[in-house]
Protein backbone atom coordinates (compact mmCIF):
# COMPACT_ATOMS: atom_id res chain seq x y z
CA UNK A 1 0.00 0.00 0.00
CA UNK A 2 0.83 3.21 -1.11
CA UNK A 3 1.09 5.92 1.71
CA UNK A 4 2.80 9.42 2.94
CA UNK A 5 3.67 10.42 6.52
CA UNK A 6 2.86 13.71 7.36
CA UNK A 7 2.91 15.42 10.34
CA UNK A 8 -0.71 16.98 11.53
CA UNK A 9 -1.99 20.14 12.01
CA UNK A 10 -5.29 21.46 13.47
CA UNK A 11 -6.82 20.65 10.17
CA UNK A 12 -6.37 16.60 9.95
CA UNK A 13 -8.01 16.61 13.73
CA UNK A 14 -11.26 15.02 11.97
CA UNK A 15 -9.17 12.20 10.46
CA UNK A 16 -7.54 11.22 13.09
CA UNK A 17 -9.99 10.71 15.52
CA UNK A 18 -12.00 8.53 13.60
CA UNK A 19 -8.50 6.02 14.00
CA UNK A 20 -8.17 7.52 17.52
CA UNK A 21 -11.66 5.97 18.97
CA UNK A 22 -10.94 2.69 16.53
CA UNK A 23 -7.46 2.68 18.95
CA UNK A 24 -9.39 3.72 22.04
CA UNK A 25 -12.00 0.48 21.55
CA UNK A 26 -8.91 -1.51 20.81
CA UNK A 27 -7.48 -1.07 24.45
CA UNK A 28 -11.43 -1.63 25.71
CA UNK A 29 -12.80 1.91 25.84
CA UNK A 30 -16.57 2.60 24.49
CA UNK A 31 -16.40 4.34 20.90
CA UNK A 32 -16.90 7.81 21.84
CA UNK A 33 -16.03 10.35 18.60
CA UNK A 34 -16.93 13.34 20.04
CA UNK A 35 -14.77 12.92 22.75
CA UNK A 36 -11.69 11.48 20.46
CA UNK A 37 -12.80 14.54 18.14
CA UNK A 38 -12.70 16.74 20.92
CA UNK A 39 -9.08 14.97 22.71
CA UNK A 40 -6.94 15.19 19.44
CA UNK A 41 -8.30 18.62 18.42
CA UNK A 42 -7.44 19.90 21.80
CA UNK A 43 -3.97 17.87 21.58
CA UNK A 44 -3.28 19.93 17.97
CA UNK A 45 -4.50 23.44 18.87
CA UNK A 46 -2.63 23.72 22.34
CA UNK A 47 0.51 22.03 20.31
CA UNK A 48 0.66 19.75 23.61
CA UNK A 49 0.93 16.61 21.45
CA UNK A 50 3.37 15.67 18.12
CA UNK A 51 0.98 13.37 15.91
CA UNK A 52 2.16 11.65 12.45
CA UNK A 53 -0.25 10.12 10.70
CA UNK A 54 -0.32 7.90 7.40
CA UNK A 55 -2.34 8.53 4.35
CA UNK A 56 -3.41 6.88 1.54
CA UNK A 57 -3.38 8.48 -2.08
CA UNK A 58 -7.32 8.62 -1.90
CA UNK A 59 -6.41 10.58 1.60
CA UNK A 60 -7.59 7.85 3.68
CA UNK A 61 -5.78 8.06 6.97
CA UNK A 62 -4.85 4.26 7.80
CA UNK A 63 -2.30 4.95 10.96
CA UNK A 64 -0.91 7.56 13.53
CA UNK A 65 1.64 8.25 16.42
CA UNK A 66 1.21 10.40 19.00
CA UNK A 67 4.02 12.01 20.87
CA UNK A 68 4.22 14.20 23.97
CA UNK A 69 7.52 15.95 25.62
CA UNK A 70 9.14 15.60 28.16
CA UNK A 71 12.84 15.77 29.88
CA UNK A 72 14.67 13.49 31.53
CA UNK A 73 16.64 15.15 34.85
CA UNK A 74 18.94 12.25 34.94
CA UNK A 75 20.16 12.65 31.14
CA UNK A 76 19.37 15.91 31.01
CA UNK A 77 17.65 15.98 27.86
CA UNK A 78 14.48 16.02 25.84
CA UNK A 79 12.51 12.55 25.78
CA UNK A 80 9.55 12.06 23.66
CA UNK A 81 7.00 9.96 25.12
CA UNK A 82 5.38 7.63 21.93
CA UNK A 83 1.95 7.49 23.88
CA UNK A 84 -0.39 6.35 20.76
CA UNK A 85 1.04 4.33 17.93
CA UNK A 86 -1.83 2.70 15.55
CA UNK A 87 -2.81 1.50 12.40
CA UNK A 88 -6.26 0.18 11.03
CA UNK A 89 -6.74 -3.61 10.79
CA UNK A 90 -7.19 -3.56 7.25
CA UNK A 91 -3.65 -2.00 6.62
CA UNK A 92 -1.76 -3.87 9.41
CA UNK A 93 0.90 -6.02 8.11
CA UNK A 94 2.24 -3.30 4.83
CA UNK A 95 5.21 -1.66 6.58
CA UNK A 96 2.53 1.51 7.92
CA UNK A 97 3.96 1.10 11.94
CA UNK A 98 7.80 0.99 10.91
CA UNK A 99 7.27 4.02 8.34
CA UNK A 100 5.77 5.85 10.99
CA UNK A 101 8.62 4.71 13.67
CA UNK A 102 11.09 6.25 11.24
CA UNK A 103 9.42 9.70 10.48
CA UNK A 104 9.52 9.59 14.36
CA UNK A 105 13.11 8.62 14.94
CA UNK A 106 13.56 11.13 12.24
CA UNK A 107 11.97 14.00 14.45
CA UNK A 108 13.57 12.70 17.63
CA UNK A 109 16.82 13.69 16.11
CA UNK A 110 15.78 16.92 14.26
CA UNK A 111 14.75 18.05 17.49
CA UNK A 112 18.03 16.98 20.11
CA UNK A 113 15.88 14.53 21.74
CA UNK A 114 17.62 11.75 23.81
CA UNK A 115 15.36 9.21 23.35
CA UNK A 116 12.20 8.29 22.46
CA UNK A 117 10.31 5.84 25.52
CA UNK A 118 7.05 3.77 24.46
CA UNK A 119 5.08 1.31 26.85
CA UNK A 120 3.06 -1.76 25.68
CA UNK A 121 0.39 -4.22 27.42
CA UNK A 122 2.49 -7.57 27.85
CA UNK A 123 -0.19 -9.07 25.95
CA UNK A 124 0.69 -7.18 22.49
CA UNK A 125 3.28 -8.90 20.93
CA UNK A 126 2.53 -7.72 17.69
CA UNK A 127 3.27 -3.91 18.69
CA UNK A 128 6.70 -5.82 20.71
CA UNK A 129 7.65 -6.61 17.50
CA UNK A 130 7.66 -3.81 15.66
CA UNK A 131 9.46 -1.71 18.19
CA UNK A 132 12.39 -4.59 18.54
CA UNK A 133 12.66 -4.82 14.82
CA UNK A 134 12.84 -1.13 14.20
CA UNK A 135 15.47 -0.82 17.11
CA UNK A 136 13.77 -0.18 20.58
CA UNK A 137 15.25 -1.82 23.01
CA UNK A 138 13.21 -3.67 26.42
CA UNK A 139 14.12 -1.65 29.55
CA UNK A 140 14.06 -4.68 32.19
CA UNK A 141 15.71 -2.67 34.85
CA UNK A 142 12.54 -0.32 35.27
CA UNK A 143 8.82 -0.91 36.73
CA UNK A 144 6.19 1.87 35.38
CA UNK A 145 3.84 2.71 38.32
CA UNK A 146 0.69 4.30 38.21
CA UNK A 147 -1.93 6.30 40.53
CA UNK A 148 -5.24 7.05 39.40
CA UNK A 149 -6.08 10.56 40.44
CA UNK A 150 -9.83 11.03 38.70
CA UNK A 151 -12.05 10.58 35.84
CA UNK A 152 -10.49 13.41 34.87
CA UNK A 153 -11.89 14.65 31.46
CA UNK A 154 -10.09 17.80 28.60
Amino acid sequence: MNVTIRRASEGDAGDIANLFDDYREFFGEPSDLPLARDFIAGRLHRTESVIFFAQTPKERCVGFAQLYPSFSSVSAGRVWILNDLFVTESARGMGIGTKLLGEIKAFGSDSNAKSILVETTSSNTGAQKLYETTGYQEVSDRIFYEQVISDYKD
